[in-house]
């Protein structure tokens, strides 16, 4: 059986927290780092997908990197949950799925875990389709003009009327 890990996240784990400070590096408030799967739910998705490969294995050996690994034909990726240093750089959940899809492309089935506002999953079991508008410049109240945006892709979720 795959271990695999999961790192907690801070509430403010934004781009504003220096990585050092997130929950990862320092602990939650109870000094723990590390979440393991439960065997149960583990052994749930392992009896439909048949899992192969774990890009984020506990214990971690010494130079593997999820990221730059060629992952198996079946693959569990519960992934930090807040900010890693990779490669000199901060890295997030948009790194593991970015990878997760590139494994996709090759063919290889991939069950990535991560948590999410539960009104997201009302929506979805409610009927929505989600629709991407990207990075929205919405426009200013006082002028009308466009700001900067986010950084980040706004999700439309459309519920249709029956």
């Amino acid at each position: 059986m795959f271990k695999s890990r999961a790192r907690s996240v801070s509430k403010g784990a934004s781009n504003r927290v220096p990585v050092q400070d997130n929950k990862f590096h320092s602990g939650a408030a109870d000094g723990r780092h590390y979440w393991l799967t439960p065997p149960d739910l583990y052994q749930r998705l392992n009896a439909e997908f048949s899992f192969d490969f774990d890009p984020c294995p506990h214990p971690l050996a010494e130079g593997f990197d999820g990221l730059t690994a060629e992952w198996g034909s079946s693959n569990y990726v519960n992934p930090p949950f807040g900010s890693i240093m990779h490669a000199g750089r901060k890295k997030g959940m948009t790194a593991w799925a970015r990878k997760a899809m590139v494994e996709a492309d090759k063919g290889k089935s991939v069950v990535l875990v991560f948590p999410i506002d539960k009104w997201v999953l009302m929506l979805l079991e409610a009927g929505a389709t989600i629709r991407n508008l990207g990075d929205v410049k919405w426009l200013s109240t006082e002028d009308g003009q466009p700001g900067r945006g986010t950084g980040r892709h706004i999700a439309a979720f459309i519920l249709k009327g029956k």
